[in-house]
């Protein structure tokens, strides 16, 4: 008995050796309380960790970022976005969840990758397009709470993301016109299929599929807005916040199931003249993703 309970407390131990190697220096780093390595520079809008011997010149830029996509949401952030800048690739990918440029989590983190600042400092990308998209995730996490923050639909935070940060048009992602042009050719891919097995069997005859399938969300998104107006978007986006049923939820808000919804949707946008939109002529600042 002496022996068994000896192996528990060994294996216990073990666990609780590994958690906090993973939240200091593993994959677990964006939701550690620690941060060994990370100078803290506290700002007005945010709070930004630097890892000693990054080149990090950005502050202005991060911070000024927040108030417009406040402004968008119509919501404050509960508490300033922590956001984690790194010194090179290596350290990137050993302690962010995500290979991508910038990625958002429930809880407030956002990582931004070292090479994603090169870019943006090269011109290839826009940085405050970049930070505004996955602050508008940030912004619904906060508010949604960790359970509802990872049941919430993907597709209306990619749409709302990108719609809201302007960011069709912009390199990698096509403008609405060119969105519309693609669905018009067949592609297409339901939001309910986003992120899951699914999707990775839909075949997309686009340059940029991530970028496609983003503003594809992003002109459902407009379309809600153009057919029933910015408040009701804003009301289903924070409904959501308290109910995780997509469906109940839409119905609700639209008074139309969201299948017909996307139904309508997808058959305006495939008509020669897209009826019901409004597509916009986007600028083209080198953002994309």
């Amino acid at each position: 008995m002496k022996k068994a309970n000896l192996v528990l407390r060994c294996l216990d131990a073990a666990v609780l050796l590994v958690l906090i190697w993973l939240l200091l220096w593993g994959k677990l780093f964006p939701f550690s309380p620690v941060l060994p390595g990370f100078i803290r520079h506290e700002l007005a809008h945010t709070v930004v960790y630097v890892q000693r011997g990054a080149d990090f010149r950005e502050y202005e830029t991060v911070d000024a970022c927040v108030p417009p996509v406040e402004a968008f949401h119509e919501l404050r952030f509960v508490r300033k976005p922590r956001l984690f800048v790194f010194r090179d690739r290596q350290s990137y990918l050993q302690r962010s969840p995500s290979r991508a440029r910038f990625c958002a989590f429930p809880g407030g983190s956002l990582v931004i990758s070292p090479w994603a600042l090169e870019e943006a400092r090269q011109g290839q990308i826009s940085l405050d397009i970049y930070l505004r998209h996955e602050l508008s995730h940030t912004l619904v996490f906060q508010h949604a709470g960790l359970l509802r923050a990872i049941r919430y639909p993907r597709w209306l935070l990619e749409g709302l993301a990108t719609y809201s940060a302007h960011q069709m048009g912009t390199s990698f992602y096509p403008s609405q016109a060119e969105t519309y042009a693609a669905i018009r050719q067949g592609n297409f891919v339901p939001p309910e299929d986003f992120a899951t097995r699914r999707e990775d069997r839909i075949p997309l005859q686009v340059q940029f599929r991530k970028g496609f399938i983003y503003s594809e969300f992003a002109c459902l998104v407009d379309y809600l807005v153009e057919q029933y107006g910015r408040d009701r978007l804003l009301a289903y986006v924070n409904a959501l916040m308290r109910d995780s049923n997509n469906a109940r939820v839409f119905r609700g808000i639209y008074g139309v199931d969201f299948p017909a919804a996307v139904a309508q949707f997808r058959e305006a946008a495939s008509t020669p003249k897209p009826r019901g939109l409004s597509p916009k002529t986007s600028r083209s600042d080198g953002a994309g993703g």
